[in-house]
Parts: C-alpha cells; sequence; structure tokens
C-alpha cells in the first residue's frame, strides 16, 4: 500500500514538473513563464516530498520534520519569489504579450522614472 500512494505521488509529481516544462517552452511572455513554472514547479516538488515522507514513515515511526519544513518553505518562498521576479520584470520594463488583454499596473507605475 505504501509503495502504491509513494508512486502515486511522484507521478503527480513528476507530472506537475512536465507540464511546467511545456509551459515554460510554451508561453509567450516571461509573466506567463514565470506563473507556469512556479506553480507547477511548488506543486511537483512538493509532492514528491510528500511521496519522500510517506515511503520513509513507513520505516520510523516518525515523520520527518525536514521533509515536512521543507514543504512548507517551498509554498511560502516560490510563490513569493516569482512575484518578485515579475514585479521587477514589470518594473524595468519588459514588456507583455501581445495576447494580454489587462494590465493593471500601468497606471500606477505610469509615473514612475528611473535613473540608470
Amino acid at each position: 500500500m505504501i509503495e502504491s500512494v509513494t508512486s502515486l505521488l511522484i507521478l503527480i509529481g513528476t507530472f506537475f514538473v512536465a507540464v511546467g516544462t511545456l509551459g515554460l517552452i510554451r508561453m509567450p511572455d516571461v509573466y506567463n513563464r514565470l506563473h507556469a513554472t512556479t506553480k507547477s514547479s511548488t506543486l511537483g516538488v512538493v509532492s514528491i516530498l510528500a511521496a519522500s515522507v510517506v515511503y520513509f514513515s513507513s520505516f520510523t515511526p516518525t515523520l520527518s520534520v525536514k521533509q515536512l519544513g521543507a514543504i512548507a518553505f517551498l509554498f511560502i518562498s516560490n510563490p513569493v519569489g516569482a512575484h518578485m521576479i515579475s514585479r521587477a520584470a514589470y518594473l524595468v520594463g519588459v514588456p507583455l504579450s501581445s495576447h494580454t488583454v489587462r494590465d493593471d499596473l500601468r497606471d500606477r507605475h505610469s509615473t514612475v522614472t528611473y535613473h540608470e
């Protein structure tokens, strides 16, 4: 039973990582690429770490605190890091895709000037 749950979680993680890689190739601009890879890498790596927790908890009576801490850290750091990278890209002036329908930050940052 443990092996089947572990295998299922590894397959789910591999699926998410593969879809994220496909999103990195197929998406039109840096913002969409970042969105696709961040979500998929978070869910993929967390699924693989969860598989590791399930598998190794069958050998020991306690849960692995390090792996659970890594899962919590990934859930916190990946979205925040992606947000900061996309915000920096927007402020530097990386163009949006021509298919972008809405730009909520255009009016907020139109008066900001940057000195080089």
